[in-house]
């Protein structure tokens, strides 16, 4: 199982106590933790061979390849590699589906909230903006673009150089450029045209609450009054939203007057645009010509809360909202590790995650009662919440109708 992490490929590192893979590993797995070069030194692009943007995936993709020659001196089977991760993680791991530097690396895959998947019409960053942004950061550096800037730019200390590309850049995450070696299509293009890694076992999914934060806590102000403001901010990385039909959207049913209401419309927002939707769209492009094989996908909604990880993550307790990251818990089975902070049911549900996600690693399949994300054309998507009771653990038909299948479909596909 090689992991890689999250951190809007901006920030994160393998080294911390969420990646511990001690637990994990003990479901009979060899777990594999790799770390790649991030923000201005991951993804500067220069359209040219020494910058060729995307080296951070190049870094996992390098990574991918030395587990296959190698991971046999530590009990591994490099034919029954799953590569899984988080967020920006989870957008790596859709980028190596889609990727063809990566073909035949690795068996199957498992995408938890996020996916290289946006505006049907345009990528958040094409190859004249990439560009673009480099020589703006080397002329903030007196590097001049008439010489080898590149050059020039490789001698500023490292942290002015991060510092100045968050100060100077209109977005608020790094994004990998598209029309390059490692990602020569869109995702719609790739699927469109059956230009995808398509052998391979799929496992994707989202948290119930996605998007919702305590906004306040983190000092973001939401109101009924800035809400389409805060749309038009996000316009200006994913492209092409239609603020009005948003706002009525997600707002037609909440009390405008009401500040928790307005909040939580902006987290439900926030979390279909950037990671529900994409996610779910991204899985069943995979799933369409893979109903005639012996090839499985599946999706899952994650809806259990741990009451200390979601304090710790800022979520909003008051709702006990299952937010973005809540994942990460169950998944590298943190309450078995450190069982004091966490309840006895989390380190229960932990298990069973952990249990989930093994076997699919191992067998491509989670248990019998799982059902394909595709049955007689109906997408369905396992509930995953009181793993201690029957009636909690069942499938939805249908269940993002009116948000992915209806109200952002024609926007992603």
């Amino acid at each position: 199982m090689f992991w890689i992490h999250g951190g809007g490929f901006d920030y994160g590192s393998i080294f911390v106590p969420e990646f511990n893979g001690t637990a994990l590993a003990s479901n009979d797995v060899v777990v594999v933790t790799v770390n790649y070069r991030l923000n201005i030194m991951g993804f500067l692009f220069g359209d040219r061979v020494d910058a060729p943007g995307n080296v951070g995936l190049y870094d996992q993709l390098l990574a991918l390849k030395w587990v296959r020659d190698n991971i046999y001196k530590f009990g591994g089977d490099k034919d029954q590699i799953t590569i899984f991760g988080e967020s920006a993680g989870s957008w790596s791991v859709s980028a190596h589906i889609l990727s063809p530097l990566s073909k035949g690396l690795f068996k199957r895959a498992i995408m938890q909230s996020c996916a290289h998947m946006y505006n049907k019409d345009r990528d958040p960053v094409n190859k004249t903006e990439g560009l673009n942004f480099a020589t703006k950061l080397a002329k903030n550096f007196n590097c001049s673009i008439n010489d080898d800037w590149l050059q020039c730019l490789q001698k500023v200390n490292a942290t002015e150089l991060v510092n100045k590309m968050f100060a100077i850049r209109d977005i608020t995450v790094t994004y990998p450029v598209v029309g390059t070696e490692f990602l020569p299509l869109t995702a719609r293009q790739a699927f469109e045209h059956n230009l995808f890694n398509s052998d391979i076992d799929l496992m994707a999914g989202i948290n119930k609450y996605e998007g919702q934060y305590n906004f306040d806590e983190m000092g973001i102000h939401i109101t009924y009054e800035t809400f389409a403001n805060n749309i038009k901010l996000f316009d200006r990385e994913v492209h092409n939203l239609n603020t009005t039909e948003i706002t009525e959207f997600y707002l037609k049913s909440v009390n405008k007057s009401s500040r928790p209401e307005v909040r939580h419309a902006f987290g439900e927002f926030m979390g279909d645009l950037l990671i529900k939707c994409p996610t779910f769209q991204f899985a069943k492009q995979v799933a369409k010509p893979l109903s005639n094989t012996s090839r499985n996908v599946y999706f899952y909604e994650l809806s259990y809360v741990s009451q200390y990880f979601a304090d710790l993550l800022k979520c909003d307790t008051k709702s006990k909202y299952v937010c973005h990251a809540m994942d990460l818990t169950f998944v590298f089975g943190l309450p078995l590790l450190t069982p004091e902070i966490y309840l006895p049911k989390d380190i229960f549900f932990a298990n069973n995650i952990m249990k989930m996600w093994t076997n699919f690693a191992k067998t491509g399949t989670i248990d019998n009662n799982w059902p394909k994300l595709w049955n007689d054309s109906t997408p369905n998507v396992w509930h995953i919440h009181d793993l201690n009771s029957n009636n909690e653990t069942k499938t939805f038909d249908h269940l993002f109708d009116k948000t992915c299948d209806e109200f952002w479909k024609n926007y992603f596909i």
